[in-house]
């Protein structure tokens, strides 16, 4: 867990609006374990996501899972949110002004890469909202990638190049310290009584 938790992330965050297929959703979360993105963020606006354990192998229990589902329309507050922890709203789309992914510039701040659905991509709402546009170049005659595909080419771009970056990316040491704190409750069977075995006998 220690040597883990040294490649651990928040400046980059992944967005997933409204993912209909869980198996591809779950796909996504992971390809975040593996490529040390500790927070996932999920927009549930139609549809209810649930993990598919055969896709995620675990990988869940090593992530933040954050929903957002209390309104109609859920898109909004997501951007509110992430906007004052300090994120650049990404979102991932075909249109000509999108930025081609060699070309996107870590090193203006953190982000939070949006994907959208299966079908019909982002929403207009997160499209108008967002601060830039990214984009995979495609070389053949097909238009899009299969959402869990585009997340991991991506993703693994940005992570290998933010590694190789004087940028500061790490968690701080309260950050690790609260993740480590989450896995090992994770980790360990009942550990609610345990904590509170050892709370009560302070």
């Amino acid at each position: 867990m220690e040597r883990i938790i040294g490649f651990r992330t928040q400046y980059v965050t992944v967005v997933l609006e409204d993912i209909f297929q869980p198996h591809n959703a779950s796909a996504v979360l992971r390809t975040c374990e593996c490529l040390g993105i500790q927070d996932v963020h999920i927009i549930e606006n139609k549809n209810q996501y649930n993990v598919n354990p055969d896709v995620v192998m675990g990988s869940d229990k090593w992530i933040n899972l954050v929903k957002y589902n209390s309104e109609t329309i859920n898109s909004r507050s997501t951007i509110d949110t992430l906007r004052k922890k300090g994120y650049r709203i990404i979102a991932t789309s075909l249109s000509k002004k999108a930025t081609p992914l060699d070309r996107f510039e870590l090193a203006d701040g953190r982000c939070a890469i949006f994907f959208g659905t299966e079908l019909t991509g982002l929403t207009e709402e997160v499209l108008d909202q967002a601060d830039d546009h990214l984009k995979i170049p495609i070389y053949g005659f097909t238009d899009s990638y299969n959402i869990s595909v585009s997340a991991a080419i991506i993703l693994h771009d940005l992570l290998t190049r933010l590694r190789k970056s004087d940028i500061q990316w790490q968690l701080s040491g309260s950050e690790k310290e609260e993740v480590l704190l989450q896995w090992l409750n994770n980790s360990i069977k009942r550990s609610n009584l345990l904590i509170d075995n050892f709370l009560s006998s302070q």
